[in-house]
């Protein structure tokens, strides 16, 4: 089932959650990358704090703690119901959280014991490591070799059961020799990029340069970049793309100059009940997050502020998205609709 090589081990190392048989241990991202330390989750809330908190992040990573969320409810005897009520609330724009919840809901529906909800929430890390590294491949073969890409946010091994799905591309295609070097922009105001990208690509022997934000038309102006690869929370049905806040400009950016731009998430992600990106929630978060840096305070007393988490790049902005099902160019509700069906 192994479908990758020796040379894409080498750069994936990294397992950010982590089964223990009666509890979930999880490697606190916000810590990273100065300090490595594990939260062991013991129920269900410990998993929805760990959620909000951002402890855990990430699309599919929150679809598979989640997961294991209701095993440990299981185990221990509590309601089902409830427990599935609150983790769908922990956060409302990633669907792989709420497409996780709902497989084992069904699973419940359908008599499952507690060794059953286990096995099923093992099946669905067990996936999208699989997917991830397919997609990879998949993602790879659509780039020149030598090429430069830019990524943003988080999307390896810290925000999926291993590999990742933009930084999975990124990781097959530095092992196929497609990709020279690797662009991450920071990405304010949590700083997944310079935090968690950057921890994961020098980790790994990969080729990486770190930009601000605000660098990356420049990078694009100077031919340095030939694709943008990201990964995404929710894709709607005609292809519209939520991601993390700052994603739509460089898709914009990114045509201005271009420079291609490619969406890499599992199916998981793709929502068909959601008709384009207007019908996507957007999750606003405390307007203090912008206030600091690293904990300092930074902006002066008495200023305001406003926090969007994610964005949408509208398809058109957008030339490959890339699943373990296939790829689609150029995408629209036509060609989402003939992959993915209704």
């Amino acid at each position: 089932m192994n479908a990758i090589t020796s040379p894409h081990d080498t750069h994936d190392t990294i397992r950010a959650v982590q089964w223990q048989g009666d509890h979930l241990r999880l490697l606190d991202q916000r810590l990273l990358p100065a300090e490595e330390r594990w939260i062991d989750c013991r129920d269900a809330a410990a998993v929805t704090q760990a959620i909000k908190d951002l402890a855990v992040r990430g699309a599919p990573a929150i679809g598979i703690a989640a997961a294991w969320g209701v095993v440990m409810a299981a185990q221990q005897g509590a309601a089902l119901e409830p427990v599935l009520a609150t983790l769908r609330a922990a956060r409302p724009t990633a669907v792989n959280l709420m497409w996780a919840l709902d497989r084992m809901k069904a699973r419940i529906a359908a008599g499952a014991d507690a060794a059953a909800l286990e096995r099923e929430a093992q099946a669905i890390q067990d996936e999208d490591l699989a997917a991830n590294r397919h997609m990879g491949e998949l993602g790879a073969a659509l780039i020149a070799p030598g090429s430069g890409v830019m990524t943003h946010c988080n999307t390896g091994s810290l925000a999926t059961a291993g590999y990742g799905t933009a930084l999975g591309v990124i990781r097959a295609g530095v092992a196929a020799g497609r990709i020279a070097q690797v662009y991450a922009g920071e990405t304010r105001p949590w700083q997944q990029g310079a935090r968690l990208t950057m921890y994961e690509l020098v980790r790994d022997g990969i080729p990486a340069r770190l930009i601000a934000d605000s660098a990356a038309s420049h990078l694009m102006k100077s031919g340095a970049v030939q694709w943008v690869i990201v990964g995404a929370d929710r894709i709607a049905a005609n292809g519209d793309t939520a991601n993390k806040i700052g994603t739509y400009q460089l898709a914009i950016a990114a045509r201005h100059h271009g420079v291609k731009f490619m969406v890499a998430a599992p199916s998981s992600t793709v929502d068909m009940a959601t008709a384009s990106g207007e019908d996507i929630e957007i999750e606003l978060r405390d307007p203090s997050e912008l206030f600091a840096v690293a904990g300092r305070r930074v902006v002066v007393e008495g200023a305001e502020a406003w926090n969007p988490v994610f964005d949408v790049t509208p398809a058109e902005l957008i030339d490959a998205i890339v699943t373990e099902r296939g790829v689609i160019e150029r995408p629209d509700a036509r060609s989402m609709q003939a992959l993915f069906g209704a």
